[in-house]
Protein backbone atom coordinates (compact mmCIF):
# COMPACT_ATOMS: atom_id res chain seq x y z
CA UNK A 1 0.00 0.00 0.00
CA UNK A 2 1.28 3.34 -0.23
CA UNK A 3 1.69 5.37 2.05
CA UNK A 4 -0.59 8.76 1.02
CA UNK A 5 -3.48 6.23 0.10
CA UNK A 6 -2.60 4.46 3.83
CA UNK A 7 -2.55 7.72 5.96
CA UNK A 8 -5.81 8.60 4.26
CA UNK A 9 -7.69 5.45 5.62
CA UNK A 10 -6.47 5.86 9.08
CA UNK A 11 -9.63 6.46 10.63
CA UNK A 12 -10.95 3.15 9.03
CA UNK A 13 -7.90 1.37 10.39
CA UNK A 14 -7.00 3.07 13.98
CA UNK A 15 -10.72 3.54 15.07
CA UNK A 16 -12.51 0.61 13.00
CA UNK A 17 -15.28 2.74 11.88
CA UNK A 18 -17.98 1.62 9.89
CA UNK A 19 -21.02 2.65 7.90
CA UNK A 20 -24.57 1.70 9.24
CA UNK A 21 -27.58 2.47 6.65
CA UNK A 22 -29.91 4.65 7.49
CA UNK A 23 -32.41 2.90 6.01
CA UNK A 24 -31.96 -0.82 6.90
CA UNK A 25 -29.30 -0.39 9.88
CA UNK A 26 -27.13 -3.14 7.81
CA UNK A 27 -22.86 -2.31 9.18
CA UNK A 28 -20.76 -1.80 6.50
CA UNK A 29 -16.91 -2.31 6.76
CA UNK A 30 -15.38 -1.22 5.06
CA UNK A 31 -17.94 1.95 4.73
CA UNK A 32 -19.54 1.65 0.76
CA UNK A 33 -21.07 4.58 -1.14
CA UNK A 34 -24.33 2.26 -1.44
CA UNK A 35 -26.27 0.01 0.80
CA UNK A 36 -25.53 -3.85 -0.80
CA UNK A 37 -28.70 -4.82 1.26
CA UNK A 38 -31.51 -1.87 0.06
CA UNK A 39 -29.73 0.36 -2.31
CA UNK A 40 -30.19 3.50 -0.23
CA UNK A 41 -27.01 5.82 0.29
CA UNK A 42 -26.82 7.65 3.32
CA UNK A 43 -25.06 6.67 6.00
CA UNK A 44 -24.26 7.08 9.70
CA UNK A 45 -20.70 6.53 10.47
CA UNK A 46 -20.45 3.82 13.59
CA UNK A 47 -17.38 2.61 15.86
CA UNK A 48 -17.42 -1.35 16.02
CA UNK A 49 -16.77 -2.59 19.40
CA UNK A 50 -13.50 -5.17 18.04
CA UNK A 51 -14.84 -8.18 19.99
CA UNK A 52 -16.08 -11.15 18.51
CA UNK A 53 -15.70 -15.06 17.54
CA UNK A 54 -13.45 -16.64 15.35
CA UNK A 55 -15.09 -18.38 12.34
CA UNK A 56 -12.41 -19.80 10.38
CA UNK A 57 -8.95 -19.47 10.12
CA UNK A 58 -5.79 -21.32 8.95
CA UNK A 59 -2.39 -21.71 10.18
CA UNK A 60 0.80 -20.26 8.00
CA UNK A 61 3.57 -22.09 8.59
CA UNK A 62 5.63 -21.05 5.39
CA UNK A 63 5.08 -17.43 4.90
CA UNK A 64 5.87 -14.88 2.16
CA UNK A 65 8.65 -12.76 2.23
CA UNK A 66 8.50 -10.13 5.25
CA UNK A 67 6.74 -12.69 7.85
CA UNK A 68 9.33 -15.57 8.18
CA UNK A 69 9.96 -13.70 11.81
CA UNK A 70 6.54 -14.45 12.54
CA UNK A 71 5.56 -18.18 11.51
CA UNK A 72 4.00 -20.05 12.48
CA UNK A 73 1.53 -17.38 12.53
CA UNK A 74 -2.40 -17.89 12.13
CA UNK A 75 -4.84 -15.50 9.97
CA UNK A 76 -8.40 -15.89 10.82
CA UNK A 77 -12.23 -14.36 10.00
CA UNK A 78 -14.05 -13.26 12.81
CA UNK A 79 -17.07 -12.27 13.10
CA UNK A 80 -17.53 -8.95 15.53
CA UNK A 81 -20.42 -8.68 18.00
CA UNK A 82 -22.23 -5.98 15.16
CA UNK A 83 -21.81 -8.72 12.32
CA UNK A 84 -19.13 -7.49 10.78
CA UNK A 85 -16.57 -10.13 9.64
CA UNK A 86 -12.80 -8.84 9.21
CA UNK A 87 -9.75 -11.07 8.50
CA UNK A 88 -6.93 -10.33 10.05
CA UNK A 89 -4.09 -12.23 11.57
CA UNK A 90 -4.29 -13.81 15.03
CA UNK A 91 -1.78 -13.24 17.46
CA UNK A 92 -0.46 -13.72 21.33
CA UNK A 93 -1.25 -17.17 21.34
CA UNK A 94 -0.37 -20.46 20.45
CA UNK A 95 -1.61 -21.65 16.62
CA UNK A 96 -2.02 -24.93 17.94
CA UNK A 97 -5.02 -24.36 20.47
CA UNK A 98 -7.16 -22.14 18.22
CA UNK A 99 -10.62 -23.26 17.76
CA UNK A 100 -13.42 -21.63 16.05
CA UNK A 101 -16.35 -19.87 18.24
CA UNK A 102 -13.21 -18.66 20.54
CA UNK A 103 -13.89 -15.30 21.53
CA UNK A 104 -11.08 -12.48 19.96
CA UNK A 105 -11.06 -8.63 20.37
CA UNK A 106 -9.31 -6.24 17.91
CA UNK A 107 -5.74 -4.88 18.77
CA UNK A 108 -3.28 -2.36 17.06
CA UNK A 109 0.11 -3.65 16.10
CA UNK A 110 2.46 -3.57 13.61
CA UNK A 111 1.99 -5.35 10.80
CA UNK A 112 4.92 -4.12 8.40
CA UNK A 113 7.55 -1.45 7.68
CA UNK A 114 7.49 -0.07 4.11
CA UNK A 115 10.47 -1.00 2.21
CA UNK A 116 12.65 2.15 1.23
CA UNK A 117 10.74 4.78 3.10
CA UNK A 118 11.15 3.18 6.38
CA UNK A 119 7.55 4.11 7.37
CA UNK A 120 5.64 1.72 9.80
CA UNK A 121 2.30 0.56 8.52
CA UNK A 122 -0.20 -0.15 11.78
CA UNK A 123 -3.47 -2.19 11.24
CA UNK A 124 -5.75 -4.63 13.37
CA UNK A 125 -4.96 -7.95 14.52
CA UNK A 126 -6.74 -10.00 16.76
CA UNK A 127 -5.61 -11.77 19.89
CA UNK A 128 -7.47 -14.18 22.22
CA UNK A 129 -10.55 -12.26 24.75
CA UNK A 130 -9.42 -13.58 28.03
CA UNK A 131 -11.91 -10.91 29.78
CA UNK A 132 -9.13 -8.94 30.98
Amino acid sequence: MQVPRFWREIPRYYRLEAAACVQCDAIHFPPRKICPSCGANAFETVRLSGRGALTTFTIIRTPPSGFTDQAPYAVGIVELDEGVRLMAQITDCDVDTLKTGDRMIAKFRRIREEGRTGVIMYGYKFVPDVGV
